[in-house]
């Protein structure tokens, strides 16, 4: 069972990792590409479906998988717990980062009048690319740990 849980906590943040990576190389470079038509494109393309909901799903699943497995490892060893911990505060510093960060630069750049902001809508698209390669290391950082505590794990069973 607690395996089960530590898998589906690190294919979960791997999604995660993903698809910011994704967003990154791809959607961001596409809404920066030609402002302001860039910007309505992908405010057109969010009417029908917005991919920030995706975030909102898996980013909460994410973080109960991860406390789930620091609470199931605790009493294995205090390595392990201490790698579990510490891909959950990668986690919810991704979380906190997204909420002071991205989140204001979302509102700047899909809900602004594109007319009377085009400067801030330039900034803030320019920010929010160069800031998610940030966000995308911590989730990798996270998921690496994971690996590492899963390592420690399946070494000290064998052992």
């Amino acid at each position: 069972m607690k395996k089960s849980i530590l898998f589906l906590s690190i294919i979960c943040a791997s999604g995660l990792t993903m698809v910011s990576i994704y967003n990154t190389i791809i959607d961001a470079q596409s809404w920066g590409s030609d402002i302001p038509t860039s910007i309505q494109t992908a405010r057109d393309y969010f009417q029908h479906v917005d991919p920030r909901r995706f975030f909102t799903v898996a980013g909460p699943v994410n973080l109960i998988l991860i406390v789930l497995t620091v609470i199931l490892f605790w009493k294995d060893s205090v390595k392990i717990r201490a790698y579990f911990a510490t891909s959950f505060v990668l986690y919810a510093a991704i979380v906190i980062l997204t909420l002071v960060y991205f989140v204001p630069r979302d509102l700047i750049l899909f809900t602004s009048s594109i007319p009377d902001h085009i400067e801030e809508i330039r900034a803030a698209s320019a920010q929010w690319s160069h800031m998610n390669w940030f966000r995308s290391l911590l989730g990798l950082g996270g998921v690496l740990i994971s690996f590492k505590g899963l390592d420690i794990y399946y070494k000290n069973r064998t052992t």
